[in-house]
């Protein structure tokens, strides 16, 4: 049995902190998305209502989906829907530790990630070589807390719009 279930934030932001324009990723990046598939399968997952509302496909396969909204009538066929961000904090967590899982993430929107990266443990974050008119962006955070676990780099090519690198980010002790 996991004890510790940590909270991870997964995201992608240009140089300049955009996460999104319009409801929609800003870049194609093949590459990016499979590692998000990759990371998030078979844990839970919280987002936010815009970030359901954004999904071409609902809920997202194979992953426990949990919405977090203010809404408290909205209903979320297929995902858990809370109102509070402790609760739906605990719930992911809660979820994890019977599938055995280490970690439940955040993966978005703006106003998530910045409710949570206060409290998380672990950062995935895709850094794009580029600067794009955004509409939503990634919070200001104090980097010197996080420790860079790794870094990889992937190039541009027929798959991926521009290069970036994914790096995982633990926080530091």
């Amino acid at each position: 049995m996991i004890s510790s279930i940590k909270l991870s934030l997964i995201a992608a932001r240009s140089q300049n902190g955009a996460i999104g324009k319009d409801g929609k990723l800003p870049w194609r990046l093949a590459d990016d998305l499979a590692f998000f598939k990759s990371m998030t399968e078979g844990h839970p997952i919280i987002m936010g209502r815009k970030t359901w509302d954004s999904l071409p496909r609902r809920p997202l396969p194979k992953r426990e989906n949990i919405v977090l909204t203010r809404d408290w009538t909205f209903r979320a066929p297929g995902a858990r829907v809370h109102t509070s961000i402790l609760p739906a904090i605990e719930a992911g967590r809660a979820l994890a530790r019977a599938a055995g899982k280490p970690e439940v993430f955040v993966v978005g929107g703006e106003a998530l990630y910045a409710a949570a990266i206060q409290t998380a443990d672990l950062l995935y974050l895709t850094e794009v070589e580029t600067e794009v008119d955004g509409d939503a962006f990634f919070p200001a955070f104090d980097e010197n807390a996080f420790e860079v676990m790794s870094n990889r780099k992937v190039e541009a090519d027929a798959r991926n719009e521009f290069p970036f690198h994914i790096k995982v980010l633990k926080r530091k002790v």
